[in-house]
């Protein structure tokens, strides 16, 4: 069960790592190609939301390395599962139907909390 929550949390933690750190620096011009939404929704939100995924992605990996908190890495896996079914419903509210990477990015979600909940 360890090595599935390690691959699960840390696919996760790459992605979010990724995804995050692009919304929090870089300006709406350089987004859109990859992210349609941005244009609908204020930079200081997607600035929010990348702060959050890369609060996430620390959450998944830090504190099962370090014993502290070890409950975080549960929140932040659920988070992650919840923030991935507001995404698919953005998507589809737009019209856009290119949902398979949010539902992929939520069964690892959903295959993660498991493990992180044994933890416990």
């Amino acid at each position: 069960m360890n090595v599935a929550y390690w691959i699960g949390a840390g696919l996760l933690a790459l992605f979010y790592l990724y995804a995050g750190g692009l919304k929090v620096v870089q300006g709406r011009e350089q987004l859109r190609p990859m992210m349609a939404w941005v244009d609908s929704t204020p930079m200081p939100a997607v600035r929010a939301i990348g702060l959050i995924e890369v609060l996430g992605a620390i959450g998944l990996v830090l504190p099962p390395l370090t014993g502290v908190a070890p409950w975080l890495a549960l929140a932040a896996a659920i988070g992650f599962a919840v923030l991935q079914i507001g995404a698919t419903r953005v998507h589809l509210s737009r019209g856009d139907r290119r949902i398979a990477l949010n539902i992929t990015l939520l069964l690892i979600a959903g295959v993660t909390i498991w493990p992180a909940a044994a933890r416990l």
